[in-house]
Formats: structure tokens, C-alpha cells, sequence
């Protein structure tokens, strides 16, 4: 009697511990749910999740230019993800996805009896667990006690998210969230980068590569580790046999495929396309975070909150616009720069002193990273010296400009060399709404990250010589076919010495010429004549409404282009006559949207009319004189560009600054070449005039653009103003010149 209560209390008391352990157990697990033991997500975070998303850079016509972003990732709904790539994940990592409310309690058993019992049973953390990992990252763990509570609730997380996401959604938002290496986070990344595709049309054996990679991004990295890509990858298509997924004919035929790394490109900020743009673009819209917050009163962050950034530069546009800078500045006019330079002691100077020389350098030398960490480090100038004239193994451009080389040299001889490159600015925008359709910066971001489009401002000469003859044209008196002497003209000026410029040949020196042809030849004589008549302040008056804010002195020398201004103020201010006598400034943003795609700004242009429609017309075919027989003809016999045309071509002194501006009906743009240090430059007028030097550019670019169908370009002429009712012969110069014999002698081209 006494055995059998003892029983029953024995029982009793066994059932109680169990009550107890059970209560314990989930009030254990009540306790991380509630968040009481340490942070616990909650269920507003678990609806709206937070990961760091790169804002992305949109063309007009939908490409992804490039991001900004401290993790590269963008998340892409499930409809995007290929089947396939769906089914080598659950194959591979959680083949009882479907069966589980988040954790699953036979891979669990599973995995425990192959650590007790030895062999490997397999992982037991399920795709869901995994993304709460992923979500809510834990800092590491030091003890086996830290692991254990961690992994407790990563367990509660799992289980909540199922309750709050579909399956479908949280197989979307693992690939979103999971890292692939080479600074791609999320499928999206991963998938441009590796494959230059989009998540969606990845093949079976590129999704099995990426899948493979999750369980170790390095080890099993294609580019890097290839031979353990294609065993992984091999072995994920075989689980996906195992579960059905893949029969074993296409396996067959997918497990011989050789891996495919030739469009693989690092989604770096330092490559790509529209590099220079796109640094520009960081700027201006970190600044627009800043002035406008979020409905919180917190900043937008460019790096973190998935900004879609939509732009107005043209995709198509933007490749053509770089091909022409490379086809020409570095395929063609660069070697011949070089070329030049192997008769040159102190190249890539020119007619400068040692003096003069040193002094550049030692100004360069004190601009490089390099020398401000040698000065933090408390190395003296004399130290410093001697490091920079230290032969040391680097990297450095290529001549041809194809990539970079190994080579040894010191890090002063390696800055000359940098100085031995010609660079080039480009911009190309719409004559009427304003938007700009092309950036290019420079020929090589990852070398030489100065911006030549809104940064750099250089010397415009000849240029800006259209500016002064549209003040003429505004007058009335003056229409293109109008004569003028072709004489040097003194100007004086009170407190300045009188100032006489010259032509640099002597065409038709001494004789009566037509404005358009005057232009056309861009003689100096008639811009001073002009300047004399109607004066600097005049013209600076205008160009102040034509978007020009740079300094710009008001003396007489600016007729020629003494004045120094950045590419994006030339391109809108020459745009003006492109666009009737109306000024609309370029921009580069339509609107800005967050992460779910509501729109946080709309941009639109400005606009100002400069000058009646009638004298920006008249300005027009003047400066179709330039290409139809100026210096710019070698648009028509050289590149065979049969669209109306207008332009101006412009060369500083010394060839150091050589530039093309120019516009069809449809397109207007501009070209600025040369080097970075003005004491650099083509000592042969033949190659470093603007003619020569960045026209060709210009010409490059047109052509690839009215080839292609798809950009529908017509070419259409310049529309003349409604009820123009004025003689022809102000504007077609055939018949004054058949009166003027003095007009009869060839052109002399630039």
C-alpha cells in the first residue's frame, strides 16, 4: 500500500516538474517574444523591415545606371524571381519550406543526431530563419550560452514572420536580403553583377551558381574560386533532382555547361556608365535630403533608404556620347599626343622654365592623398621628397587606355605621366524642355575624377564669339549677310592701355565682309569691331540671362573668349538660339521616389527669354555659316553629316583649350579637350585646334544617333519665325558676295 503511493507521489511530483519545464519553457519564450530578455523586433518592424537599400539612378527610358549605397542592394518582388532560382534554394536549403510554420522540428532532430551521434545530417535552420538572421542581425556571440539564447530567438522571429508574410514573399525577401559577395547584396545586385542580367532571366545553371554561393560567398565564388563554383554548383542541381525539380536529361545536359564570367563587372561607383553624372548627381541630391526631411523631421539617406533617383539622361545617348570620347580622344588624338611628346625633354610642358615646371609639380605633388597622409604621419618636406622620388611598383593608366599596368616607376614621374593625358568634357541636352540627355566628365573616372562638365571652368576663346555678333543682331541693323570691314580695330578703354587685336592669318585682311562670313572664318577683327560698337557690358548683360554665372570680366578682350566658364553654362547659354531666343537651364532629375515608389519631388526647368525669336533665328544662320563653309566644314566632307547643323568652333592660346559647340534642331552639345594643366597642349595648331581636337566628338556622337531608328531622330531644319517676311539676300550671302569681288578668294579654314 505504502510502494503504491509512493508511486503515485513519485508520478505526482514528475508531472508537476514537467508542468513546471513546460510553464518555464513558455514563459521563457514569451519573455523574448515580448522583448523582455533583449531586443525583439516588433510587429511594426516585422511588417516594414528595415535593410540597408541602395537608392538607384534611372534613365529616361529605364536603365539602372548605377546606385548609391553603403550595402549594394535592391529588392525585387517575387514575380521577378525565376522559378528555377526558387527551386534550387528550397532544394538546397530548406527542401520542407513549404511544410513549416518557420522552424522545423525534423531537420532540428536531424542535425542534433549528427552532432551527438557524429556524421552530418545537414543543417536545421530553415530558409525563414535564416531571414530573420538576415533582418535582425545579432552582434557576435562569445559563449556557447549567447549562441543558444540567439538561436532561441531567431526561433521567435521565424515564427512571427510566417505569420506575417506568405511563403512566396519570404523566399523574395531572403533573396533580397542574403550577400553574394563582390559588394552585391541581394539577388538583384548579385545577378548584374555576376551576369549583367536581371534576377528573372537568369538560366537555370547562373541561378544554381548563386544559390551555391550562399553557403560560403567567397569559397564558392566563380570569379575568384571557379573550380569550387562548378562543384557547388553541380551539387546544388542534383538536390534539385533529388526533390523533383529538375528532371535528370536537363541536369545532364546543365552539369557539363563551362561557368560564364565574362560579363562579370563589380558594381563599383568608379565604373559603369555615366560615372562623372552620376557623382554630380550624389551631390545634388545629398543636398536635397538634407533640405527636405522626411515627414518625421529625420534626413533622408541616399546610402540606406532606397531612393529611385529618375533622370533625364538617355541611355543610348550616354553609351554613344562615351564610345565618341573614347573613339576619338583616346583611340585617335591621344597616340598622337604622345607621338608629340617624344621630341619634348620637359613633357608634356610647353615653353616653360625649370622654374615654372617645378612649381606645377610641387603643386601637384601637394594635391595627392598620398602626400597629406605622409604629412599627417609627421614626415618633413624633405622626407616626403625623397618618397616621391622613390621608384615603387603601382598601377597606372594604360597609354591606350584599355585598362591599367603594373609597373615600377617613382610616384613624381607618375604624376608627370598622368599630366601627358588629354581629357575631354561633353554634354548634350534637349533644345527644348532642357533635359540633359548626355554627361561625360572625363575619359576615365577610376584616373581622373575632375569633373569637366559643372566643375572645371577653362578658357572658352572663339566659342563665345557668337554671343557678341547676337548683340549686333538683336539691334536690327545687323542681319548675316551684312558687310563689315575687316580691319584691326583699336578699343580704349579708361585706365587700361588701348587694345588691339589681330586675325590669326590674313584673310581678306583690308576688305568688306559678310557677318557670316567673318563668323564663319572667326576673325577677330570684326568680334572687336562689334565689341567697339556695342561694348562688353552689353554682352555680359546677355549672357547673365542665359544662365552664365561664372566670373566674366567686363573688358573688351571677352570678343575673343577671355573668360573662363564651365562646359554646362556654354551648352545652355549656345541652346538659347537653338530654342527661339528662350533660355531654359539644363536639368538632370524628372522626380524622386522612395523605396515603394510614391513620389517624394517633381523638377521642371526654368526659363527666360533672352532675345526675340526673329535675332536668335538670325544667330542661327550665322552659325550655319560656321558649318556649311567655316571652320567647322568637316562636318559635311569629313564625317558626311548631312542634318541641318549650326556651331562654333574655339582654340585658346596655345592650343592649350580646344572646343566645339554645336546643335541640330533636335540635339544641342558641346565639347571642351585638353589637358589638365594648361602648359600642356598640342604644340601643332593642326591637331590642338577645337576643329580638330573635340569637333570630331561631337560629329561621332550625332552620327551614332541618327543611325539609330530606335532614338527617332528626323532631320528636320531649323524653323524659321512665323510671318518672317524679309529679303533672303540678309540671309543667303550668295548674291552679296557674287557683288562683293573682294569676297571671291577661297576660304582659308581654320
Amino acid at each position: 500500500m505504502n510502494k503504491k503511493k509512493s508511486n503515485k507521489s513519485i508520478i505526482k511530483k514528475l508531472w508537476i516538474a514537467y508542468g513546471c519545464l513546460v510553464a518555464v519553457v513558455i514563459l521563457f519564450f514569451a519573455f523574448i517574444s515580448f522583448g523582455w530578455l533583449g531586443f525583439m523586433p516588433s510587429f511594426e518592424e516585422l511588417e516594414n523591415p528595415k535593410t540597408n537599400l541602395a537608392t538607384e539612378i534611372i534613365s529616361e527610358d529605364g536603365y539602372v545606371l548605377g546606385k548609391y549605397y553603403i550595402e549594394n542592394r535592391s529588392n525585387v518582388p517575387y514575380s521577378q524571381l525565376p522559378k528555377t532560382l526558387v527551386d534550387a534554394l528550397i532544394s538546397t536549403e530548406d527542401a520542407r519550406f513549404y511544410k513549416h510554420a518557420g522552424i522545423d522540428l525534423k531537420a532540428l532532430f536531424r542535425a542534433a543526431s549528427g552532432v551527438v551521434f557524429g556524421g552530418s545530417q545537414g543543417g536545421g535552420s530553415t530558409i525563414t530563419q535564416q531571414l530573420a538572421k538576415n533582418l535582425f542581425p545579432r552582434e557576435s556571440d562569445r559563449n556557447l550560452l549567447e549562441i543558444s539564447f540567439a538561436k532561441f530567438k531567431e526561433w521567435v522571429v521565424a515564427v512571427k514572420l510566417e505569420r506575417s508574410y506568405s511563403k512566396e514573399e519570404i523566399i523574395a525577401m531572403y533573396f533580397n536580403t542574403v550577400d553574394f559577395g563582390n559588394l552585391s547584396h541581394g539577388i538583384k545586385s548579385a545577378a548584374k553583377t555576376y551576369f549583367d542580367k536581371e534576377p528573372i532571366d537568369l538560366s537555370i545553371d547562373e541561378g544554381a551558381i548563386l544559390v551555391g554561393m550562399l553557403k560560403a560567398p567567397t569559397k564558392y565564388n566563380p570569379r575568384r574560386n571557379p573550380d569550387n563554383a562548378f562543384n557547388r554548383r553541380n551539387t546544388v542541381l542534383s538536390q534539385m533532382v533529388k526533390y523533383d525539380y529538375l528532371s535528370k536529361e536537363d541536369y545532364e545536359k546543365v552539369k557539363t555547361l563551362p561557368i560564364d564570367m565574362s560579363r562579370f563587372k563589380v558594381q563599383d561607383h568608379k565604373v559603369g556608365t555615366a560615372t562623372y553624372f552620376r557623382e554630380y548627381l550624389r551631390l545634388e541630391i545629398d543636398k536635397w535630403a538634407k533640405e527636405n526631411p522626411k515627414p518625421d523631421g529625420t534626413t533622408w539617406n541616399i546610402y540606406k533608404d532606397g531612393l529611385k533617383i529618375y533622370t533625364t539622361i538617355n541611355y543610348k545617348m550616354q553609351q554613344y556620347a562615351e564610345e565618341a570620347v573614347q573613339e576619338w580622344i583616346c583611340q585617335e588624338l591621344q597616340p598622337k599626343f604622345f607621338k608629340e611628346l617624344k621630341n619634348n625633354k620637359n613633357a608634356p610642358f610647353v615653353r616653360l622654365s625649370e622654374e615654372q615646371t617645378q612649381r606645377i609639380m610641387k603643386q601637384a605633388m601637394k594635391n595627392t592623398d598620398r602626400y597629406r597622409t605622409l604629412k599627417k604621419e609627421g614626415f618633413s618636406e624633405a622626407d616626403i621628397n625623397k618618397n616621391f622620388s622613390t621608384p615603387v611598383k603601382m598601377w597606372v593608366r594604360s597609354r591606350d587606355g584599355k585598362g591599367e599596368i603594373d609597373t615600377t616607376m617613382s610616384p613624381m614621374d607618375s604624376i608627370r605621366y598622368m599630366k601627358s593625358f588629354l581629357n575631354c568634357g561633353f554634354m548634350v541636352m534637349d533644345p527644348h524642355t532642357g533635359q540633359v540627355k548626355a554627361y561625360v566628365g572625363g575619359i576615365d573616372y577610376q584616373n581622373f575624377q575632375y569633373d569637366h562638365v559643372t566643375k572645371a571652368q577653362r578658357q572658352v576663346g572663339s566659342t563665345f564669339k557668337p554671343f557678341v555678333y547676337t548683340i549686333a543682331m538683336q539691334e536690327g541693323e545687323y542681319y548675316p549677310c551684312s558687310l563689315v570691314p575687316n580691319l584691326p580695330v583699336t578699343i580704349e578703354t579708361p585706365g587700361s592701355e588701348p587694345w588691339t587685336p589681330h586675325n590669326s592669318s590674313k584673310y581678306k585682311v583690308g576688305q568688306m565682309i559678310t557677318l557670316s562670313e567673318a563668323l564663319a572664318q572667326s576673325l577677330n577683327n570684326v568680334s572687336a569691331y562689334l565689341m567697339k560698337r556695342y561694348g562688353p557690358s552689353a554682352v555680359v548683360h546677355m549672357v547673365r540671362k542665359m544662365g552664365m554665372t561664372s566670373d566674366i570680366p567686363e573688358v573688351p578682350a571677352i570678343c575673343l573668349g577671355a573668360c573662363e566658364l564651365t562646359l554646362y553654362e556654354m551648352v545652355g547659354a549656345i541652346n538659347t538660339f537653338n530654342n527661339k531666343g528662350v533660355y531654359v537651364k539644363p536639368i538632370f532629375v524628372t522626380k524622386i521616389c522612395n523605396s515603394k515608389g510614391n513620389v517624394l519631388a517633381t523638377f521642371n526647368t526654368t526659363q527666360n527669354e533672352v532675345m526675340d525669336e526673329f535675332s536668335a533665328y538670325k544667330t542661327v544662320r550665322l552659325m550655319q555659316g560656321v558649318v556649311n563653309s567655316g571652320t567647322a566644314v568637316r562636318l559635311n566632307y569629313r564625317y558626311q553629316l548631312n542634318m541641318p547643323m549650326a556651331g562654333k568652333t574655339g582654340t585658346t592660346d596655345n592650343n592649350s583649350d580646344g572646343w566645339f559647340m554645336g546643335y541640330t534642331p533636335l540635339l544641342t552639345a558641346g565639347v571642351w579637350v585638353g589637358c589638365e594643366d594648361r602648359s600642356a597642349h598640342f604644340r601643332s595648331t593642326a591637331e590642338g585646334q577645337g576643329a580638330n581636337a573635340a569637333l570630331p566628338v561631337w560629329a561621332l556622337f550625332m552620327k551614332k544617333c541618327y543611325n539609330d531608328p530606335s532614338l527617332k531622330l528626323e532631320k528636320i531644319d531649323f524653323e524659321k519665325p512665323e510671318g518672317m517676311n524679309v529679303d533672303l539676300n540678309l540671309f543667303d550671302c550668295r548674291t552679296v558676295n557674287a557683288n562683293n569681288a573682294a569676297a571671291q578668294q577661297p576660304f582659308n579654314f581654320e
